[in-house]
């Protein structure tokens, strides 16, 4: 399957649209996810561009930046993966481990490469600030996100129309002459998820707050498998009674996030809530005023 010219035209727009959301308008439309989700329906195919955006969201789930710090760049390596993973009918998996990982983990470079190439317009912002030239601080601002839409846009493009053909040769040898090391891949991307929840929960106040994952896992348990059950259970009668009307789709994510935001409100309102004041004793508070005081017939 080869791309079509108005699919490379989206991708590359969104590549460089992405990291100008991360850094200014925070709309989560900057996110792994989301660029997994936007990619597969470009490429036709969202459970796809879900599974990988998800994937690499969950990878990068306890990963920050501060400072003028550097990470991988999880959104560029969620693009090219789903793009690839869909037109050549690669493997989810497989593609997090052979192509979003790796691709992401490059994308570093780029990312301090626009970095070091934004002082040039940070330099002239100083410069229009001592000339007062406020119409050249707020264009030189602007032209500030050009270094970084192009470090994305520009590997996204350039990838989707000479990469194809190198990405489709290196899928084909994984799947049958390194058949074992494709199927490890492929292992590997599925159990990267749990890195990035392994890295979250070392920085998180488990300890504090340990009854809340115990909670939260027992929950998840419980309501996955009834609304599994309840899918099928109706999914039977359906079959059976043409009449029935009702629907029956599994929802337990929703459950469970309404519970957790529910306890996480409530365990806001304890932390917040002002101590009452308690009423004070008249008779008690004289005393202890006086308590320590000496009288006259003591000195």
């Amino acid at each position: 399957m080869e791309f079509q010219w108005w699919q490379i035209l989206l991708l590359t727009l969104y590549a460089g649209y992405q990291i100008w959301d991360e850094l200014h308008i925070y709309s989560s439309a900057g996110s792994a996810v989301f660029a997994g989700f936007f990619t597969g329906l470009v490429m036709g195919d969202v459970t796809t561009g879900l599974i990988i955006g998800g994937g690499m969201q969950l990878t990068i789930l306890g990963v920050g930046t501060f400072g003028g710090a550097s990470r991988i760049d999880a959104n560029s390596g969620s693009v090219l993966a789903t793009a690839f993973s869909i037109a050549i009918d690669m493997d989810p998996q497989q593609a997090i481990a052979v192509l979003a990982v790796p691709v992401a983990a490059l994308m570093i470079q780029l990312d301090v490469l626009a970095r070091f190439a934004n002082t040039f317009f940070a330099h002239r912002v100083d410069t229009n600030i001592e000339n007062h030239n406020y119409k050249g601080i707020e264009r030189n601002f602007l032209l500030g996100n050009l270094s970084w839409t192009l470090s994305r846009a520009l590997p996204v493009f350039l990838a989707l129309v000479f990469g194809s053909g190198v990405v489709e040769a290196v899928v084909d040898v994984l799947n049958n002459q390194l058949a074992w090391l494709g199927n490890g891949l492929t292992v590997a991307g599925a159990v990267l998820p749990a890195v990035g929840f392994a890295i979250l929960l070392r920085y998180l106040p488990v300890k504090k707050h340990f009854p809340y994952l115990i909670l939260g896992f027992i929950i998840t348990v419980l309501f996955s498998t009834l609304f599994s059950n309840v899918q099928v259970l109706g999914t039977g009668v359906a079959s059976v009674v043409e009449d029935l009307g009702a629907t029956f789709n599994g929802l337990p994510m929703l459950t469970i996030a309404l519970i957790g935001f529910a306890l996480a409100a409530i365990s806001f309102k304890n932390n917040n809530a002002k101590p009452q004041q308690q009423p004070v004793n008249n008779a008690n508070q004289v005393d202890a005023d006086m308590e320590g005081e000496i009288e006259d017939d003591e000195i």
